[in-house]
């Protein structure tokens, strides 16, 4: 049985999830490191959302020399 606070993390994890995908649509491409500094957000809850976003298909992760860069699927 889900708490109040379960269900206010998973709602602040999709909220943060919008808010990834809306810095991908409008900025494009951005490595891991710089995308948890542009989200409002504790960067716990960014890697969360960035991990749903995954789950759902929504974007891509590619592994490069410099880190992590993610982008929307096309």
């Amino acid at each position: 049985m889900a708490t109040a606070s379960t269900v206010c993390c998973i709602d602040q994890i999709g909220e943060t999830a919008g808010q990834v995908w809306h810095v991908l649509d409008e900025g494009g491409p951005r490595s891991l490191a710089k995308l948890a500094k542009v989200i409002d957000a504790p960067r716990d809850v960014t890697m969360q959302a960035v991990g749903w976003l995954a789950h759902e298909e929504k974007i891509d992760i590619e592994e490069t020399s410099r880190g992590r860069v993610i982008s929307l699927r096309s």
